[in-house]
């Protein structure tokens, strides 16, 4: 049974903080931000144009979040130019066990890809941190042993995806680049989380309508 935990593994971050391959932009969307040399490798380099990009899912896993998704679901943020601020990328990963996702604090925002099967067993704690937009999603669950056994759809996991583990990454950097260095998360998972809640909340009706969903 795999538990996900929202304030991601350290270890884990660490590991792809330090990876020595450097992904290039094969097919990767683009949006306007802020002025900056433009180069193909937005790991190490600023970006003139904040890339939408997408690797490989994995085995057993699947990106049921496209490109075009992001790009969509940009429209419905109020305030991307402040968001977009020293933003370089947002990638669609490779799936990690225990991984939702993270921001490398160098203006790079990743989503890991889903499990193929969709459904996911969490622990309680993370349920119960997640418990109110689950129920908002429409997402069923069931408790055993401890554990909550939630059966997603699609939507539900495009739904999360953006609502929820995007938001809470661009959360962590806008912390970063609202602190005087621009070169850490001060405010840790806390000031993440609430900031994906609060967003969400702003953004529920007009992401509905601009994907033609109706959750819960």
């Amino acid at each position: 049974m795999l538990l996900y935990n929202i304030c991601h593994l350290i270890h884990l971050k660490m590991r792809r903080l330090n990876r020595k391959t450097s992904p290039k932009v094969v097919g990767g969307l683009t949006l306007r931000k802020n002025n900056h040399k433009l180069t193909s490798n937005y790991w190490n380099t600023v970006q003139e144009e904040v890339v939408i990009d997408s690797e490989k899912p994995g085995r057993g896993y699947k990106h049921f979040l496209k490109k075009r998704d992001i790009l969509k679901f940009i429209e419905t943020l109020p305030n991307w130019n402040e968001i977009s601020v020293d933003l370089d990328a947002i990638v669609l990963i490779a799936g990690e066990w225990g991984l939702d996702g993270y921001y490398n604090n160098d203006g790079v925002i990743c989503i890991c890809a889903w499990e193929k099967e969709m459904d996911r067993t969490f622990s309680q704690g993370y349920f119960n941190d997640h418990k109110e937009l689950f129920e908002r999603l429409g997402v069923k669950s069931k408790k055993i042993k401890g554990e909550y056994f939630c059966e997603f759809n699609e939507d539900q996991i495009k739904a999360f995806q953006l609502l929820h583990i995007l938001l809470h990454e661009i959360g962590h950097h806008v912390d970063r680049i609202n602190t005087r260095s621009k070169r850490t998360c001060s405010r840790g998972e806390k000031f993440a989380e609430d900031y994906a809640f609060e967003h969400e909340a702003i953004v529920w009706e007009r992401y509905q309508n601009e994907f033609k969903v109706v959750l819960g």
